[in-house]
């Protein structure tokens, strides 16, 4: 290759949606849970178009979510649950993520986009359990380009699950969820 010889960028860059609603490739869900086990009910305080609460389905576990555009603000929630997984508004992830915290009984698992952990100081004083680096990057759109029809590909973000585990004490373990199956 050439120095200075541009190549062409496969990858999008949306605006900042207002709604912050963003959908995730629904291989990202598939292989949290086959690599991720969980005991009792998976709510999606966040489901969107319900693609998580889909392949907690597909895994044979009991699932529901309800979204905000429902009329069910999460964050007002006292109602204990066994798991919570979701994608959850990145604007305010760590209000979420502590509210899923308090009202988990067992794991919490949250999309989040991968470079913003390294300013996440706070993350140190939870039962912060895996970091799952999905790969190859995923592309999560607005939702709005979903809903219109339309294909996404060549996301530009990297984004992981983190999932927490109530009583956890320890450094997370870092481990890889491939589009293509399979985790390290």
């Amino acid at each position: 290759m050439s120095i200075g010889v541009a190549i062409p960028r496969k990858s999008h860059i949306w605006s900042r949606q207002v709604t912050d609603w963003y959908v995730e490739p629904q291989w990202c869900s598939q292989r949290l849970f086959d690599s991720e086990s969980f005991v009792g009910e998976i709510i999606d305080p966040a489901c969107g178009t319900r693609r998580i609460v889909q392949a907690a389905r597909d895994h044979g576990h009991c699932a529901a979510g309800f979204d905000i555009t429902e009329g069910h603000d999460f964050l007002l929630s006292e109602q204990r649950v066994a798991n919570v997984c979701s994608n959850p508004p990145y604007s305010r992830f760590r209000e979420f993520a502590e509210h899923a915290l308090q009202l988990a009984r067992y794991k919490v698992a949250l999309i989040y986009p991968l470079a913003r952990i390294v300013a996440a100081r706070w993350l140190r004083e939870t039962p912060l359990a895996r970091i799952y680096l999905l790969t190859p990057r995923p592309s999560i759109p607005p939702a709005e380009l979903i809903l219109r029809g339309e294909k996404p590909c060549g996301g530009r973000v990297d984004f992981c699950w983190l999932v927490w585990i109530q009583g956890f004490n320890g450094r997370p373990e870092l481990c890889w969820l491939h589009r293509d199956g399979g985790s390290s």
